[in-house]
């Protein structure tokens, strides 16, 4: 069968590989366990239906990713990779979800009746057991191999000092990276107001019609405060009812790249005029659109991790709930920049108790600009049921921003814009120095059929291999 023995040739290279990792190691070898129980499902089949033949070429794709992500922990420049990356971490559980996702598919559509071995593999309790088990094994090793490498970077001759420097720095983030409590461990509650600790003097670095929003800190962290100006006449116990039912939702939402809400703060919750501030994570560059109109320097390899950042987080929320999940409003406003340039998808968390609080005032400024995010079957029908199909189209316009660190059709007027999409199926052009497979990825995205787009699962898959190509050049 033309698919399988390409998959079966790929699972073989990756046992090879794993025998020669220098960091990660558990990590390396829990992926290629699940990789071999994978294997073991795939020798099982005959004639694949037309479904099982599309979860084999996902997982062909993720194969090649898992392949991409253990060959990096081969190689002799391996620390020079980390530090450049510093989110190793995050790699493994992305790659690992994958792999569980194409088992599900499989076993499903294969009814596997000896699964039960395999099922315990793939059991999301034992996963989630051994990854953090893998991780706390490879990280302390990992802390190791990088203070020898400091060490051994210091005896190199004066004419390296400068070097040296750079490389003890990035050492330092990576290690307080590795030291400092995840910011997943922290629990979405109500916050009483002494827990929060605000830059002085208090000035939003932020102002809505509706908010006003600081810059905090919340049990170490450093946060942005939300506070809602005039709110809406809504009694303190109704937004902490409203709050409790969505703690668990946002709670299946947990990303490093998905923003992250803490909880909500009620000041003067028995008095007559009691102020909200919902608490969420602090990204310091601002939103990804305000990066791209800024001065700052963003290489192919930047751009290329920032889009896989973007992907990962809008995989995490597709793919979360068993019910059809999109966020229903993507573009680059809506995307925020942290630290390292790391990319975060916001705009959707505690979105009820965010409507209770603020009075909607109706402007008109970015109508323009919204529709440019519209599918083309949108434009075309305004009553057409929303998809992730529809919502690929709109991130495929946000990565052509990254891409162009343009403003998408700025200049077209409303009527030469449809016209443009709806009737020329145009896709506005990319950079000449776009790299190929990039360019590529985000043209599919911007497919004028719906059918024709990716799944955000393969957009990780092909995005994990782009970065892979341009960390290699």
């Amino acid at each position: 069968m033309d698919i399988v023995e390409p998959i079966l040739s790929i699972a073989s290279q990756i046992y090879t590989l794993v025998e020669n990792v220098k960091a990660n190691k558990k990590r390396c070898r829990r992926v290629s366990g699940r990789v071999k129980a994978l294997e073991e499902l795939v020798k099982s089949i005959k004639q694949p239906s037309p479904e099982v033949e599309k979860a084999l070429r996902e997982l062909s794709l993720t194969l090649q990713s898992a392949q991409e992500l253990i060959r990096k922990y081969a190689l002799a420049n391996l620390v020079e990779r980390i530090l450049n990356s510093s989110n190793h971490g995050e790699e493994f559980s992305s790659v690992n979800e994958r792999l569980n996702d194409a088992f599900q598919v499989l076993s499903g559509a294969l009814q596997v009746e000896q699964g039960n071995m395999l099922h315990e593999v793939f059991k999301q309790t034992v996963r989630e057991k051994e990854d953090e088990l893998d991780g706390r094994e490879d990280d302390a090793e990992l802390k190791r191999l990088l203070l020898d490498y400091m060490k051994d970077q210091q005896e190199k001759t004066n004419a390296m000092l400068r070097q040296f420097e750079h490389v003890k720095v990035n050492v330092e983030k990576v290690l307080d990276l590795l030291n400092k409590p995840s910011i997943t461990s922290v629990g979405i509650r109500m916050i009483r107001p002494e827990e929060l600790k605000y830059e002085h003097p208090k000035k939003p670095f932020m102002k809505t019609a509706t908010s006003e929003v600081y810059k905090g800190e919340y049990h170490g962290f450093t946060v942005a405060i939300k506070r809602y100006i005039d709110p809406n006449n809504t009694s303190p116990g109704k937004v902490q009812s409203i709050f409790n039912k969505e703690v668990d939702t946002m709670k299946r939402f947990e990303s490093p790249n998905i923003l992250r809400m803490f909880g909500i703060c009620i000041q003067g919750e028995s008095g007559p005029s009691s102020q909200f501030f919902i608490i969420m994570e602090y990204c310091e560059k601002g939103s990804l659109r305000q990066v791209l109109d800024s001065d700052c320097r963003l290489s192919w390899i930047r751009k290329a991790r920032m889009c896989l950042d973007a992907a990962q987080g809008l995989y995490r929320l597709h793919n979360t709930e068993e019910k059809y999940k999109v966020h229903g409003c993507i573009n680059s406003s809506k995307f925020l920049v942290a630290e390292g340039y790391t990319v975060k998808l916001g705009g959707f968390e505690l979105a009820q108790t965010d409507t209770s609080l603020k009075k909607v005032k109706k402007t008109k400024d970015n109508a323009v600009r919204s529709l440019c995010y519209f599918s083309p079957e949108s434009l075309k029908d305004i009553n057409h049921p929303y998809s992730k199909e529809c919502e690929i189209y709109s991130f495929g316009i946000v990565l052509w921003e990254v891409a162009t660190r343009q403003k998408p059709f700025e200049g077209f007027s409303d009527v030469d814009f449809r016209k443009k999409v709806c009737e020329e199926k145009y896709q506005e052009p990319l950079p000449d120095d776009c790299h190929a497979e990039l360019g590529q990825l985000i043209n599919e995205c911007r497919d004028f059929d719906s059918f024709q787009r990716p799944s955000g699962g393969v957009l990780v898959d092909r995005l994990r291999s782009v970065v892979a190509q341009l960390e290699d050049q």
